[in-house]
């Protein structure tokens, strides 16, 4: 008798459940299909972006290659128009890489002031990984040590003279060097003791810090 009652429970528990399921599909039946659908046709259109994306930055990769050709070819003026379309109209990680290297061109045709207002560009766009923001200001910053004043390679690199900045040796030679051009041997000398201090400067960067070190105190100017 029990094993009936069993039966006949479990009998009613399934035509209760089939009930409830034939409600529910009634209900929301038009909206589950509707958001399936959308489901479907949002992964169909993200895959698409995706393809269309890559192709588009594929295309990309063969102009800047064709402009690095031009530059082999000692074609700097075609090559330069053609990296800076590619700046303003490329996809992907492109536009990125031929500021950059309009950026070089420029400073190799002794073009200095359009030279470091491209680096300066680049280091200022936020849209850029903050290393190679980092790069390009001191690429900036060096060329201005012949070209500008201490308070312009100040401007450019004084941020990065940290502990915690990767390229915080070279900063500081830029800004130790810009300082001695213009005549501030203290500040020059605290800059160039800064790098000797400092135990994970590089060996040939501390070198010639030390050789600054040497050319200040002989000089009989040191402070």
């Amino acid at each position: 008798m029990a094993l009936n009652d069993d039966s006949f429970i479990r009998e009613v528990n399934e035509e209760l459940r089939s009930d409830q399921i034939k409600s529910v599909w009634r209900r929301f039946g038009r909206i589950l299909i509707a958001v399936a659908v959308l489901i479907v046709v949002g992964t169909a259109v993200h895959r698409a972006y995706d393809y269309w994306q890559t192709q588009k930055a594929s295309g990309s990769g063969d102009q800047f290659l064709s402009a690095l050709k031009l530059i082999d070819e000692k074609k700097p003026d075609e090559a330069l128009k053609a990296l800076e379309t590619l700046a303003s109209e490329g996809h992907g990680s492109y536009p990125l890489l031929a500021s950059m290297r309009s950026a070089t061109l420029l400073e190799e045709k002794g073009d200095a002031a359009g030279a470091v207002a491209a680096f300066s560009a680049i280091g200022k766009d936020a849209q850029a990984p903050t290393a190679l923001r980092d790069v390009a200001r001191l690429r900036a910053a060096w060329i201005l040590i012949e070209s500008g004043t201490y308070e312009q390679v100040s401007a450019e690199v004084e941020q990065m003279a940290t502990p915690q900045n990767a390229l915080r040796h070279s900063a500081r030679e830029a800004l130790g060097l810009s300082a001695y051009k213009a005549g501030d041997v203290k500040r020059a000398k605290d800059w160039f003791q800064q790098i000797i201090d400092d135990t994970e400067t590089p060996r040939n960067v501390a070198s010639r810090a030390q050789i600054m070190l040497d050319l200040i105190a002989a000089s009989g100017k040191a402070a």
